[in-house]
């Protein structure tokens, strides 16, 4: 441990004995499985690697050296404070204002309803012209001249709109939320919640949220049906103690399968983790000089300080489908619970 760490930082070996937990909450006790703590592998969810790639670490330097020598200027929506930091100290997560949101949910929303109706709307336009007596194929299309405006102009107006707004007025739309939503410290081996409704808590103490221990909080896979009956997981990190909870979506979606959020609970797991140095991922590359353990672990091993950088397109394309296997293939269901030495669970 150095200097540049809280006391309170997260080691599995110093993990103290705690209260007894307290039942769950209905909504993590059913349909919900509680994922062991401890013996972590080296792994990350592919979305971690798919967000942040090499070719996007040298597009952002190229563009950095070349704001640098005054070749390019900043937008203004460049230069607001979203609120978001990743670093080697902080996994902090903040989501755009709702006026932003509302129009990537209109481009979006828009596009995915155009080619479902483009997709389905044959079918009962089939059947119809299958009943008619003036004739199939004439049938066919007087049905979809007078049907295909009326389900798909809507979605294509909508998709048109917030495409426009998207991708050519993002001075005009984009807004940070007036802050973050939660943030896991490294470098404290605490986790914050804030919660901006208890504004006179930030008047009296000027903390806005809850701070807690990182090793009080358990992570849940919920697992319920969809629309069409399939079943979908989603991963929350939950306090033992109080009734907190962070929805993980930013870093692991919802997915048909648990093990890319068994991947996740290790990858965070091992970025909290102040023995061992920061998972070796593209999106922490020019952090880990300011992280001392993972600084030291580099220069131990002789990691290049540009090894992501510097990596050719064929190789991280092998690097992302090897990781992929590895992450379809995770489980760690029967998992030996580390925490199970220090707290006495209730579920």
């Amino acid at each position: 441990m150095t200097a540049h760490y809280c006391p309170s930082a997260y080691q599995p070996a110093r993990i103290p004995d705690q209260p007894a937990a307290v039942k769950r909450s209905w909504l993590f006790h059913f349909g919900s499985s509680r994922l062991p703590w401890g013996h972590t592998q080296d792994i990350v969810p592919h979305s971690m690697l798919s967000g942040t790639t090499p070719a996007y670490l040298r597009d952002a330097e190229r563009r950095e050296n070349a704001l640098a020598m005054g070749e390019e200027q900043r937008e203004a929506y460049e230069v607001l404070d979203y609120h978001q930091i990743i670093d080697h100290e902080r996994y902090r997560y903040a989501s755009l204002s709702k006026r932003s949101l509302f129009w990537f949910y209109l481009w979006g929303g828009g596009r995915f309803v155009f080619w479902a109706f483009l997709l389905l709307l044959p079918f009962p336009l089939l059947m119809e012209a299958y009943e008619s007596k003036s004739g199939f194929f004439s049938a066919f299309f007087h049905a979809a001249i007078e049907s295909a405006p009326l389900f798909l102009a809507p979605p294509l107006a909508c998709w048109a709109i917030g495409s426009l707004v998207v991708h050519k007025l993002p001075n005009w739309f984009v807004h940070p939320s007036k802050g973050p939503l939660w943030e896991l410290n490294r470098r404290t081996g605490m986790v914050t919640i804030f919660d901006y409704d208890n504004m006179g808590e930030y008047q009296r103490s000027g903390t806005i949220g809850d701070t807690n221990p990182f090793y009080e909080f358990d992570a849940y896979i919920s697992s319920g049906p969809d629309r069409q009956g399939l079943i979908w997981h989603q991963l929350h990190l939950v306090h033992r103690y109080h009734d907190l909870a962070i929805d993980l979506s930013p870093i692991v979606p919802k997915d048909s399968s648990m093990a890319p959020h068994f991947a996740a609970w290790d990858f965070l797991q091992n970025y909290m983790d102040t023995s061992r140095p920061l998972p070796d991922i593209p999106l922490f590359e020019e952090h880990r000089a300011q992280d001392p353990v993972t600084a030291e672990h580099d220069r131990h091993i002789g990691r290049p300080e540009r090894y992501w950088r510097d990596i050719d397109d064929a190789t991280w394309d092998a690097r992302v489908m090897k990781n992929l296997a590895l992450v379809n293939a995770y489980d760690i269901t029967g998992r030996l619970n580390l925490m199970d030495r220090h707290v006495r669970y209730a579920d």
